[in-house]
């Protein structure tokens, strides 16, 4: 029974750590809906063959709330085909939010609150072999904490687009 376990471990540590090289840094943009976030800065730090960190900067602004919120992610990245990698990672962030609206008496009122929360990531990448753009579509689910407004799970998809330098 231990030699299929090793064999699986083998064949997959094979698998895995067969990585595309992956650019030294890249910045852009990622459009999403976590969580009511519509846009994020983003930028990408290559740690080697296979690793990276990304951070982002997420703001909403819409006619009753303004927000904003900073991920953290730890990424690791692996050869799909071609020129296409797939990517998952972890990490968390923490964020502010402020809404005003009308009660139903008509009187305004305000609220405000900051949040923390882990993170989670999965997704695809197309790196353009003579260009320097890199497309990628993913998931990010986050838990979030000390939120009065949205505690719990939450799930998103985003499309980022990232100039490679």
């Amino acid at each position: 029974m231990k030699k299929p376990i090793v064999l699986l471990f083998f064949l997959l540590f094979t698998f895995l750590s067969n990585a595309q090289e992956i650019s030294d840094n890249a910045i852009g943009l990622r459009f999403g809906n976590n969580n009511g976030f519509g846009a994020e800065i983003t930028y990408q730090r290559a740690l080697g063959d296979i690793n990276r960190l990304e951070a982002n900067l997420g703001w909403e602004n819409d006619h009753n709330t303004n927000a904003f919120k900073v991920t953290g992610l730890y990424q690791w990245i692996w050869l799909l085909d071609g020129d296409f990698n797939w990517y998952a990672g972890a990490g968390g962030g923490l964020g502010s939010w402020k809404t005003k609206y009308k009660d139903a008496s008509g009187n305004s009122v305000t609220t405000n609150g900051t949040f923390f929360y882990a993170a989670g990531n999965i997704g695809i990448e197309y790196h353009f072999p003579d260009f320097p753009i890199l497309l990628s579509l993913d998931t990010r689910p986050e838990f979030h904490f000390n939120n009065n407004n949205n505690d719990g799970l939450n799930f998103g998809f985003g499309f980022g687009m990232r100039y490679k330098f």
